[in-house]
Order: C-alpha cells, then sequence, then structure tokens
C-alpha cells in the first residue's frame, strides 16, 4: 500500500523569439509583432509564406546565424541568473519528422549559450497565486497553506531552431474539391526556423500551482524584456513538463514511478491539468505495472483539452537517439566579457521586483501590484503616468496610489468594453464572410478571412487607448486640486481615449459622452471646454445643500436616526442639483455639518 506521494517536477519551456527574421534566414518570422498585429490589425498568413531556401533545406542553401537572436537568449539567460557560455556551438539533431524540412535541428547540445541558473519562486498563496504581500515582507510561505519562496535551479537556455507545423484538417476550414479526401495532412513551414529558445529547469518543483507561477513568471521576464511577446495561442510559449512522483509504501520503502514528459502545452489551465492528471494517475499505473523509474522507461504523452486527460505518443527518445554532431556550416558563438556587459545593461526591471515595488512603495494590494505588472505594455504605461503626475507635484507615492485606480479602473473598463465590441464586430464579420469562403479560395484551401477578423478581436489594452500618460497626469492633478469629481474624472478619462480603429473595416465611438477630443488634447483645456471643473463657490454649495435637505425630508429623518445610508441619497440630491459640478467629498461634509 502506497502511504504517500510526492511530485516530481522539471519544466522545459520552448520560447519564440520575437526576432524580425529566423534564426539561420533572413525571411520574416512569425513570432515578431509586424509580422502579426497583437491589438487586432489583421496579420493572418497563409501558409508556407514564410520560407526560403535555408528554411526548406534546399542543395546549397547555408545558414546565418540570427545576432539579435543571442542578445535576447543572452537577456533570458542574465535575468535568469544563468552564466553565459564563453564559448558555445551549434549541433544538428537528427530525426525524421513531416514538420522538419531538413531532417535535422540545428540545436546545441554539449554546449549551451547559457546554463546554472537560479531564480527565487516567490511565495504562493493558497489561491494557487503569488502572495505579493508576502513577497513584499520578505517571507517565504504564502497564507492559507500555500508554498514557494525558494530558489528553482535552471539547468540549460538554449537556442536551436522552430519546426513547422502538420495540420490535418484544410487550413481556413471550409470545403473544396479535396475537403473530403481521406488520411490527408498538410504542411505548414511558416514557422520552421523561427528563433527558439529552449529553457531547462532541475526537477525542483513539488506541486503543479508552483509549475504555474514559474511559467507565468517567465512569460512575464520574456515580455518585459522585449524577447517574446509571449502571446500563448500563437505558440510563443510552449511548455513541456517532466512528471514523475516519489511514492513511500507503507514498510518505509520509497519507489519512483518513471518519467512522463507531456508535450506542447501552450496554456496554464493544460499544464496545471495535465501535471495534476499525472499525479494521480501515475501511483495507479505504478500498482498495475510495478514498471519504477529506470533507463529507458520514459514515455512521451499528449494533452486532450476535452476528455483533460493524457494520452501516450511514443517512447522517449535518449540523447543518442539523435545522433547530436557538430553542425559543419556554422561557426561557434564566442561571447567577450564586453559583450555580455553590454547586453547585461539591456536588463530592465524584472516584472517580480516592480510588483514589490508597487506593494511596499505605493501600499498597492497583491491584487493590484499583480494586475499591473501582468501586461507589460500596461506596467511601463502605469509607470509613465507616476513619473508624470510626480512632475505636476504630487508625492510619488500617492501618484502610485492614484494611478493604479486610473490604470485598473477608469482605463480597464474602457479597454474591457473595446475588446467586446471588436469580439462583437469580429463575430459578425466572420458569420458574413461564411457564406463566401469559397470565393476566396487559394490554390483549393479556402481562404482565411474569417480567421482574419477573429484575431482581431484580440485584448485591448489600457496602454492602447491612445490616452497619454501625460493627459492621465493631467487628470490626477485636476482631481487634487479638488477642481474634478469621481465622475468628471471619469468622463474626462473616457473623452481622451481617442477613438481610432482598431482594425481595418472596424471603427468604435469614443467612450466619453458627446464624443472624442484630438489625440494629445490638454486634460484641464478639455475639462474647462466640456464643463467639467467644479464649482468652488461655497455659497453655491450651501444653497445646493439647503435645496437637497428640503427636497429629502425622510432622508434627514432616517440619517438623524443613525441610518448612514441616507447621507449618500442626500449627496446624490446636491449632487443632481450641481449638474455634476461639485466634489461629493465636500458636499458630504457640508451636509453633515448642517445636520449635526
Amino acid at each position: 500500500m502506497i502511504r504517500s506521494v510526492q511530485l516530481i517536477v522539471g519544466m522545459e519551456v520552448h520560447v519564440e523569439l520575437a526576432t524580425r527574421s529566423k534564426m539561420f534566414s533572413r525571411v520574416a518570422s512569425p513570432a515578431h509583432p509586424e509580422v502579426y498585429s497583437r491589438h487586432g490589425v489583421p496579420g493572418h498568413l497563409e501558409p508556407n509564406t514564410l520560407i526560403d531556401p535555408v528554411v526548406l533545406a534546399l542543395p546549397g542553401a547555408l545558414p546565418v546565424m540570427n545576432l539579435a537572436a543571442v542578445e535576447l537568449s543572452m537577456m533570458v539567460g542574465l535575468a535568469l541568473g544563468c552564466s553565459i557560455a564563453p564559448y558555445s556551438k551549434w549541433d544538428r539533431k537528427s530525426y525524421f519528422y513531416a514538420d522538419l524540412p531538413k531532417n535535422y535541428q540545428i540545436s546545441q547540445y554539449d554546449l549551451p549559450l547559457c546554463f546554472d541558473g537560479l531564480i527565487m519562486l516567490p511565495p504562493i498563496g493558497g489561491d494557487g497565486r503569488i502572495d505579493f504581500d508576502a513577497l513584499a515582507k520578505g517571507g517565504a510561505e504564502g497564507r492559507g497553506g500555500g508554498t514557494g519562496g525558494r530558489d528553482i535551479g535552471i539547468i540549460r537556455a538554449h537556442l536551436e531552431e522552430d519546426a513547422g507545423k502538420l495540420l490535418h484538417e484544410l487550413p481556413g476550414g471550409g470545403g473544396g474539391a479535396r475537403a473530403s479526401s481521406d488520411n490527408l495532412s498538410y504542411a505548414d513551414y511558416n514557422r520552421a526556423g523561427t528563433p527558439l529558445l529552449e529553457i531547462v529547469t532541475q526537477p525542483d518543483f513539488r506541486t503543479a500551482d508552483e509549475c504555474v507561477v514559474f511559467s507565468q513568471m517567465l512569460r512575464n521576464i520574456c515580455r518585459f524584456l522585449g524577447a517574446s511577446e509571449g502571446i500563448m495561442q500563437r505558440g510563443h510559449m510552449r511548455f513541456e513538463p517532466n512528471i514523475n512522483c516519489v511514492l513511500t509504501l507503507e514498510d518505509g520503502r520509497t519507489v519512483k514511478t518513471p518519467i512522463v514528459e507531456v508535450k506542447n502545452l501552450n496554456s496554464f489551465k493544460s499544464l496545471k491539468g495535465a501535471i495534476e492528471y499525472e499525479l494521480r494517475e501515475q501511483p495507479r499505473r505504478w500498482q498495475e505495472t510495478g514498471i519504477e523509474f529506470a533507463s529507458g522507461t520514459k514515455t512521451t504523452r499528449g494533452w486532450d483539452d476535452v476528455k483533460f486527460q493524457t494520452f501516450v505518443q511514443r517512447e522517449k527518445e535518449e540523447a543518442h537517439d539523435y545522433r547530436y554532431f557538430p553542425d559543419p556550416d556554422l561557426p561557434p558563438v564566442v561571447v567577450s566579457e564586453e559583450w555580455k556587459e553590454r547586453i547585461a545593461a539591456r536588463v530592465p526591471e524584472l516584472p517580480l521586483s516592480r510588483a514589490r515595488r508597487f506593494v511596499a512603495g505605493y501600499g498597492l494590494a497583491a491584487k493590484e501590484a499583480a494586475a499591473l505588472t501582468e501586461e507589460r505594455d500596461d506596467c511601463l504605461f502605469y509607470e509613465s503616468i507616476v513619473d508624470a503626475a510626480v512632475e505636476r507635484g504630487v508625492e510619488r507615492s500617492r501618484a502610485g496610489r492614484i494611478a493604479a485606480n486610473f490604470v485598473l479602473q477608469n482605463g480597464l473598463k474602457r479597454a474591457n468594453e473595446r475588446t467586446r465590441a471588436m469580439a462583437h464586430a469580429a463575430k459578425q464579420a466572420a458569420h458574413e464572410e461564411g457564406d463566401i469562403a469559397q470565393s476566396q479560395s487559394r490554390h483549393g484551401v479556402p481562404g482565411h478571412q474569417r480567421q482574419v477578423y477573429q484575431e482581431a478581436a484580440e485584448t485591448v489594452l489600457v496602454s492602447a487607448l491612445s490616452i497619454t500618460a501625460a493627459q492621465v497626469a493631467g487628470i490626477i492633478a485636476l482631481r487634487e486640486a479638488n477642481k474634478l469629481s469621481a465622475a468628471g474624472a471619469d468622463e474626462l478619462f473616457g473623452l481622451l481615449c481617442s477613438a481610432e480603429p482598431a482594425a481595418e473595416g472596424f471603427e468604435f465611438e469614443a467612450t466619453g459622452r458627446g464624443g472624442s477630443e484630438p489625440a494629445g488634447a490638454d486634460a484641464a483645456e478639455v475639462a474647462q471646454r466640456r464643463g467639467l471643473i467644479i464649482v468652488q463657490d461655497a455659497g453655491a454649495l450651501d444653497a445646493w445643500c439647503d435645496a437637497a435637505i428640503a427636497a429629502e425630508p425622510a432622508s434627514v429623518a432616517a440619517f438623524k436616526e443613525g441610518k448612514a445610508a441616507a447621507m449618500g441619497r442626500l449627496v446624490g440630491a446636491v449632487m443632481k442639483l450641481a449638474g455634476g459640478k461639485v466634489d461629493a467629498k465636500a458636499a458630504r461634509e457640508r451636509l453633515e455639518q448642517k445636520l449635526a
């Protein structure tokens, strides 16, 4: 009988680097944001359009190393605490598969570019998320039974080229003369040759949540470095956990189950699901088969997102099965100290450090800090707002708190509205295009207009709303000077969000009342012109308060009886009488004085 089960996981993470061209070819890379668009501009690619003789390994074609890919890899390695090898080389990893045009992959084997790294896994709360409060206080353990607060070893981070992609149904969907053919797959080599950084950890993880948090951290690090856009649905990051268990038996003996590598997981949900499934199943498999960990027992499994379980793919190859040997067409990579120092200077403050600083320096809640560091562009936008507000005389810690409210409340509300509008427009356009898909076919394969519209519905970030950091800082300054109410500030924010179309064929109205303002318009001037400036007239405030008290006798009586909610109705009456041109806090204070 099994007394206890200890999960052991090591991670392999494949990161597509966001270089302009591929690893060994000058053809454009599909992982670069100019080839597609994160913010909704149609950028779908026809199959096999990002290819050239090098990608297809035609006779006489020779590879040339991409310098930018090497430097981005060095930045990631340094961020993960790795040593940078002064000398590394390229190897050929030989295997036959239909999505690998050369029948070998150019990779690194015994001399990787980055090695021997160490990164701290932060405290994790019982909800499976980073506990920023514990992190800011220097604690190791998360609240509510969480884990974390320890180091994860990085064995290596080596460069290689990505493979292509096999499509087991017609690209774009639909019919066509070949749609009814049996047992056909289509090879798309657009992805082949894309720079790929493979990061391999020590088997230091003990829960699925730890693996997910590490993967989220790694995605954020790569995005902040500009190494990868990290868009999961585009395959920019793929996770491959190596999972086994240590079983403690009733007699005290321990046995290890065989390692299972789950391939090509492209979401945090599937990563967590696959690990937890194997944690449940491996003890049962051992009881049925008695097979323990040993050389040759490792298997590769896939993940079924519908059945939410893994399935056997093949027995795992060992290193000698790939017949590695040095690539004769490529020179080694020699990294000088000067080059390494120059790259190290390009590594910015990492997201976890920023989140810790936001909690400790600005007094933000853990969830707020996590939300602000979740997207690179939004985080940089937020910090620009803080700096701009400080330049206008707002104390930095207060500027940090107020700017967070504008990004996470006023901004996020409008970003969500824009995203929903885009999704609706994309759905309608895709439906309309469905009727004419056959007329847009290319070489017998239906056109991709529907996918273009679907990709145009990606999430809009606050930083993409076209309101500038200086404009938000202007709103903050007006609020600090008591010249703008909370409602007025929200309306002004909307007015300054220009209504630029997010994609060709899509148009959106401005969020603010009465239309948008010209790009870069001064916040104070717009507030004045739109009649949003608060009337700072004690006599007028007294008159509005007196009128509200006279109009709401029941609320007055309720407030005097100790019912605090009644004051809200009185304040609302004042705000209505003033047309929103009075500060709610000031109105409340004056009403309380009059009713004392």
